[in-house]
């Protein structure tokens, strides 16, 4: 691995977020490491095109989150293969020479936190939202031979709606992903318009968010005895991945 640089700058390329996990775990992080000249921010973007104006010479590698996972594509220089076939990059590594390179450890993350949970009858999943954060869980999906069926308000082909969402289908589908932002704080009471009557103790429920630690969603399952779990892992597994990535 690459030494660590005495004093580098990283940072979190994203919209309105204030709330940021990687900010604070970054900080801590780098407390912990006694990196005392290392220092995390937000780039709290407007608009993707800001991104231009940031000075790179500074940073040492960014993270990258909602809105921005598939449009920053366009400003990099180089996609690592995994995150090309993704289509979505939440890691960037700044070269010695400036180049912008793309990675995804969303998928990391997710595969890690995943695989413990899955028992025998977790065969086929419901992947609840079209975002770019669902390009990694459905690529993982696919790597563990698991059966998926994107569910969408404004449903394209081969997704299906939340008012398609029958007994039948919950019976089929007992893995359910919630890659949407419904429920994060501080809107806590919201949740996925799933029909939650139909969950039962064979249903893991997985919600990629972690503020609060138990979402609507979540608790709604977990009153139908279904096994739960929060993004919180998947995001200190992909954190670790991005830091190992930023030191290659």
């Amino acid at each position: 691995m690459r030494k660590i640089q005495k004093k580098f700058k990283y940072g979190l390329i994203g919209k309105n977020i204030s709330y940021s996990f990687s900010r604070q775990y970054f900080t801590e992080k780098f407390k912990k490491l006694k990196l005392k000249d290392n220092e995390y921010v937000n780039f709290d973007l407007h608009t993707i095109d800001e991104f231009s104006n940031i000075d790179f010479k500074t940073i040492g590698g960014f993270n990258v989150t909602i809105p921005y996972k598939e449009q920053i594509l366009n400003f990099l220089d180089t996609i690592d293969d995994e995150a090309k076939e993704i289509g979505a990059v939440n890691t960037i590594k700044i070269t010695k020479d400036n180049q912008l390179v793309g990675y995804n450890t969303d998928f990391f993350g997710f595969q890690e936190s995943l695989v413990p949970l899955l028992k025998p009858h977790h065969k086929k999943a419901l992947v609840l939202g079209t975002g770019g954060a669902s390009k990694a869980i459905i690529f993982v999906l696919k790597k563990l031979n698991i059966d998926y069926l994107v569910v969408s308000r404004n449903p394209v082909k081969e997704q299906i709606s939340y008012q398609e969402l029958t007994e039948k289908v919950l019976d089929n589908y007992t893995l359910i992903v919630n890659c949407t932002p419904l429920g994060t704080y501080p809107d806590i009471d919201k949740s996925p318009n799933i029909p939650y009557r139909f969950i039962t103790n064979q249903h893991l429920l997985y919600d990629l968010i972690y503020n609060p630690r138990k979402t609507s969603f979540l608790s709604n399952g977990e009153k139908q005895r279904a096994t739960i779990c929060n993004g919180l892992k998947m995001l200190e597994l992909q954190a670790e991945k991005a830091w190992e990535i930023w030191n290659l």
